[in-house]
């Protein structure tokens, strides 16, 4: 029997702004290292299977997923661009159906399903708490897995064990009850009883098991997704469900399947598990000085405690301050008492009100053939960096309202100009002028950079009639 990792990658990570943005958000960055939190999860699920995953993301997210998997060198089963955000159960049910479809001789596959933006410290301990929760879910189980708390956690729910005090490294345990986010109160009893688990929200079980629950508890989950599934259609790498996913109800796993169902079972472990939920737990995983303070990025610091620190672009200094978040990008900086970074999301969503574009992407934008960064911008002109990947191309395409200025300054630039194609290459320039289709290709093997000068009377990203393009943009 396959074991399969499902990977969830959807979400937005709005509690971490200003370093996540709709557009590249938090499971895609690199918060602690040279790869990102869903490249972490990929190597993760690489470790204790040899199967290749389904992921599930938005349509935003598609050329990100797929480039992060190939930098890699991990292919994917499918990549399941969910139509709209129905929450974990219905995800889970598109994974379960496709995991279904592959099975051979009626025997159903295992999902091993895991966030994307979760921090695991321990990969052995990992393994082992996989193992048990595999040979559980052979025997029909749904298995959740339970971190032992080491802290009166008020942040997360919590698992009580059937059998009380539980000791971590234990077998699957029967689950007596999950328990919502408890006061501090409350959550200093749990810690002082035993027995209770932190819910990691990561889970084992068969896929025809947990299809079966679905449809008996969540009726409405599960005739949405096999609906979805059945008119499903794959464009490139993406498989695309079908519009019935947009009926289903929005639902937790966790409210759909596992508080009702009678054979659900938690794994005791303690692998160094956290879920980057917000700033303070970003501190709580960086390394911290004597006094409690974590920096990343060019930070000078005096008489300052329990502060995080991350500078991305420039110089940042602190004096006699305690107890902050101190967070810079090229076009934002974030200054938030620590004790109230949770309100990050309500702050977005005050800027979402205000139609602020911080909020949606960084100056860097990522597109499937490189990316672009606005260096300045002003009434009638704008100038970007663009980097274009080795083999890659922009679509063929043409504007309304702007003439374009490309200077190159790396590498070797294939332009098409109203049908005549030619090369520019180091300390060459061209020019674009309004209304001229065009197309931009790198035929070499290193990343093509250039500036490009926009000057006209609107100057918008909407502003591209698409003739062609490699990448199935409209």
């Amino acid at each position: 029997m396959a074991l399969i990792p499902v990977i969830l990658a959807g979400g937005t990570g709005s509690r971490l702004w200003p370093v996540s943005r709709r557009q590249r958000p938090k499971q895609f960055l690199r918060l602690f290292g040279e790869r990102s939190l869903f490249q972490e999860t990929l190597l993760r699920a690489q470790q204790v299977t040899g199967e290749l995953p389904i992921i599930l993301g938005s349509e935003a997210h598609r050329f990100l997923i797929a480039e992060q998997c190939r930098e890699l060198d991990i292919g994917w089963r499918h990549i399941v661009l969910e139509p709209a955000v129905r929450s974990t159960a219905p995800a889970i049910a598109l994974a379960a159906l496709l995991a279904e479809e592959a099975s051979a001789n009626s025997e159903s596959h295992e999902l091993l399903v895991l966030s994307s933006d979760h921090v695991i410290e321990d990969g052995a301990a990992f393994a082992n708490a996989v193992a048990a929760a595999s040979a559980a879910a052979q025997s029909g189980a749904l298995v959740t897995f339970g971190l032992q708390p080491t802290a009166p956690e008020t942040g997360y729910g919590y698992i009580r064990a059937a059998t009380g005090q539980a000791s971590a490294g234990a077998s699957a345990l029967p689950v007596d009850a999950f328990v919502e986010k408890p006061d501090a109160q409350t959550a200093a009893r749990y810690l002082a009883e035993g027995g209770y688990f932190w819910n990691s929200g990561m889970f084992a079980f068969g896929a025809r098991s947990y299809l079966e629950a679905l449809d008996h508890h969540a009726v409405g989950v599960h005739a949405c997704a096999v609906a979805a599934i059945e008119h499903a259609e794959q464009d490139m790498d993406f498989c695309r469900p079908g519009p019935a996913f947009l009926e289903s109800p929005a639902i937790s796993v966790d409210y759909a399947v596992m508080e009702h169902a009678r054979n659900v079972m938690v794994v005791p472990a303690t692998f160094g598990w956290r879920d980057v939920g917000s700033w303070d737990s970003v501190r709580q995983a960086l390394p911290r000085d004597s006094r409690g303070n974590a920096y990343q990025g060019d930070v000078v610091s005096l008489e300052t405690e329990n502060c995080l620190v991350r500078a991305e672009h420039r110089l940042i200094t602190t004096v006699g301050v305690e107890n902050l978040v101190i967070v810079e990008t090229s076009d934002a900086v974030l200054v938030a008492d620590e004790g109230r970074v949770q309100e990050v999301k309500a702050l977005v969503e005050a800027m979402e009100a205000d139609s602020r574009p911080e909020i949606e992407v960084h100056r860097r934008v990522f597109r499937p053939w490189g990316s672009y960064e606005s260096l300045e911008s002003a009434e009638r002109f704008q100038v970007k960096r663009i980097t274009v990947r080795p083999q890659a191309s922009i679509s063929l395409q043409k504007h309304h309202h702007r003439a374009e200025h490309w200077i190159v300054v790396r590498g070797s630039a294939e332009v098409t100009r109203d049908g005549e194609t030619f090369l520019v290459t180091e300390n060459e320039s061209t020019y674009i002028p309004v209304g001229a289709t065009h197309r931009l290709h790198n035929p070499g093997k290193v990343p093509l950079e250039l500036i490009e000068v926009q000057v006209g009377s609107y100057l918008g990203e909407d502003d591209i009639v698409r003739f062609e393009d490699l990448y199935g943009r409209s």
